[in-house]
């Protein structure tokens, strides 16, 4: 594979011309995807994608006035060091600042490429071309920030920040939620109960863990099987369901790992302060993500653990 500084002049505008029509084509596809639920940043990657294709069509029209009508096709995977985009089939999976910010790198991961070339070159012609395009890779970054001033302004932008987080809250952060209380509250008492009954450090293991594995993939399936997400807007149930089961089992190992410790009194202490620091968490999450009043927040996820650890100790003890 060649690098940057092997290729000709013909080749570097060649690439060139590709490369805006592959920008150009990823913007569509941004706006595409982001129409139904950001249609203010929609407007913005349109806008974008037609600046890309008459940047294109200008350097097509150079070329074929230095070197004829037929273009060589150079790609950016052909050539080693030039910088690659990502699959937009990915952008569900991002968050619309994070698609805002992948715009703006993309152009300055363009700018850059035709700086280095420019730098590199001998040859005043080609030095000139590679500076040329640099500067328009520089305005296609100040023209991305303008069209986003347009199009955001008078509050759209706050509105479509506060979407992106209701959405993640939705369908990151309450599936996470359920599957976490879940698996750090319900295991307390088989764990506990098991601990106190045999006093075998070993024993509480083998039962913490298998009802955190048990309990995980019963929520993680219970959760996928439980709504489609497309009227309650709750995103990809199978996504939700392995948010959902990971996070059962992680609360429920959580205080199940420390029963490793061979000495039990040890170990049930260590898994005592864990279990305060799993249902701290948890309030903490309401109170961030939820709107749940902190006092609240404390109050009844810290009285349900103990409730459920006392039920497992007295079970176990009796």
């Amino acid at each position: 594979m060649r690098t940057i500084d092997d290729l000709t002049e013909k080749e570097v505008l060649a690439l060139a011309i590709s490369a805006e029509e592959e920008d150009g084509r990823i913007y569509a596809d941004f706006a595409d995807r982001l129409r139904d639920d950001y249609p203010e940043s929609a407007k913005i990657f349109e806008d974008m994608s037609e600046e890309e294709n008459q940047h294109r069509r200008s350097l097509i029209d150079l070329y074929a006035g230095k070197f004829g009508s037929h273009i060589p096709l150079v790609r950016r995977q052909d050539v080693r060091g030039f910088t690659t985009r990502r699959p937009t089939w990915q952008i569900k999976a991002l968050g619309i600042e994070t698609v805002r910010q992948l715009a703006k790198q993309m152009e300055v991961e363009s700018s850059r490429f035709y700086h280095h070339a420019a730098e590199r070159s001998t040859d005043a012609a080609t030095r000139k071309l590679l500076g040329d395009l640099a500067t328009v890779e520089e305005g296609h970054e100040r023209t991305a920030e303008d069209i986003e001033e347009k199009h955001l302004a008078g509050g759209k932008r706050e509105a479509e920040d506060a979407t992106a987080q209701r959405r993640f809250v939705l369908q990151i952060v309450q599936p996470g939620l359920v599957g976490l209380m879940d698996g750090s509250v319900s295991t307390l008492a088989p764990v506990f109960a098991a601990a106190f009954a045999t006093h075998q450090s070993w024993n509480a293991f083998l039962v913490g863990l298998a009802a955190s594995l048990g309990g995980g993939i019963s929520m993680g399936f219970a959760e996928a099987l439980s709504d489609d997400g497309k009227i309650s807007g709750r995103g990809t149930p199978w996504l939700r369901g392995l948010i959902t089961g990971l996070m059962t089992t992680l609360g429920g190992i959580g205080h199940t790992l420390p029963f490793l410790i061979a000495a039990f009194w040890t170990a049930t202490s260590v898994a005592g302060v864990v279990v305060a620091v799993e249902l701290a968490v948890i309030s903490w999450i309401r109170w961030k993500y939820m709107d749940t009043n902190p006092l609240n927040a404390t109050v009844q996820v810290m009285f349900g653990g103990a409730l459920v650890f006392a039920c497992g100790v007295l079970i176990g003890s009796s």
